[in-house]
């Protein structure tokens, strides 16, 4: 009977020891800072892990490139060294090219467009390279829709002609600058503000958060509704440790990630819907030119592509 009560005791402490020992704290790598809604969006998938898990999992979040540029979480992700990072979707085309398709200007329409090609058969196809290259694709959020600013209207793609337009120093960027009409000048984020109220630059392209974050609209008078780029955030996570999570693990990490993008997302588009009152009532003129044209304008670009990653391969990103 002493047998019997010692063995039951021991099983009863070792019954309480084991979630002590299951529990794990992720860490998350991530270049945007602690006022991003990419940021806000962490926050509530560590919250919501954090419930579902009952502490069994829990999230320590690195924010502001603390850890390096995105390509250096990458690989410390790849090494097993930080277990998620978040960097922008088609930036993961320096290790996965043909995501430079889903960068090309107009490719995709709009946020919705963009999720049903992720989720498509093209999607599919390049999260099986992400996991080829050591990265699980757990879902992607918004991050705004890049828009044209200058100091005259854009009421049609004529109206681009000879500008010089600030885009960093990305080749789709460029191109869009380029063939719609203006000249592309690469100007160091931090020095775009200058640029513009010293007329070294006419206009500059960007997300309407970061128009106003920035400021531009002291320097520029008028935004044009060019929605020549989605921007979006891929959230990964290391393949060696979503492999060994259970699958019961594995529900709770992708529901509470994808909570999370329901909080960026809502906030990131709601903050585009009210700036465009914002700078009307500042004085800005918002314009919406007919996008046909600029799309037209895109494909010799798309023709380089194609020339790289095969014959409709533009066409069947798009799902046509």
């Amino acid at each position: 009977m002493t047998l019997k009560t010692n063995l039951l005791a021991c099983a009863a402490t070792l019954a309480m020891a084991l979630p002590a020992y299951a529990e794990r704290e992720l860490t998350l790598g991530m270049q945007d800072n602690e006022a991003s809604n990419v940021y806000a969006g962490t926050q509530e998938f560590a919250a919501r892990l954090e419930e579902a898990s009952g502490g069994e999992l829990t999230v320590n979040i690195f924010p502001s490139s603390t850890l390096g540029d995105f390509k250096a979480m990458v690989a410390q992700v790849q090494a097993g060294e930080l277990d998620m990072v978040i960097t922008g979707y088609p930036d993961m085309s320096y290790i996965i090219p043909e995501l430079n398709l889903i960068g090309a200007p107009y490719v995709a329409d709009d946020f919705d467009h963009l999720k049903e090609i992720i989720a498509g058969d093209w999607g599919q196809e390049m999260a099986g390279k992400f996991e080829e290259n050591g990265v699980h694709l757990l879902d992607v959020w918004y991050y705004g829709t890049r828009q044209t600013t200058a100091n005259r209207a854009i009421e049609s793609m004529d109206d681009m002609e000879g500008l010089r337009i600030r885009t960093p120093n990305v080749p789709f960027l460029i191109a869009y600058a380029e063939n719609t009409g203006g000249t592309a000048a690469p100007v160091a984020f931090a020095e775009v503000y200058l640029a513009l109220q010293t007329n070294q630059v006419d206009a500059q392209e960007n997300p309407l958060p970061t128009i106003e974050a920035m400021k531009f609209y002291e320097v520029q008078s008028h935004v044009a509704m060019t929605n020549h780029f989605v921007a979006s955030a891929a959230v990964q996570i290391s393949n060696d440790l979503w492999d060994s999570l259970s699958d019961e693990e594995k529900g709770w990490i992708q529901d509470a990630v994808e909570a999370g993008g329901e909080v960026n997302n809502s906030k990131t588009i709601k903050a585009e819907e009210d700036l465009i009152a914002t700078f009307e009532e500042r004085g800005l003129t918002i314009t919406r030119p007919d996008l046909a044209p600029f799309r037209e304008a895109m494909q010799p670009y798309y023709d380089t592509l194609e020339a790289e990653f095969g014959e409709g391969a533009i066409a069947r990103v798009r799902g046509e």
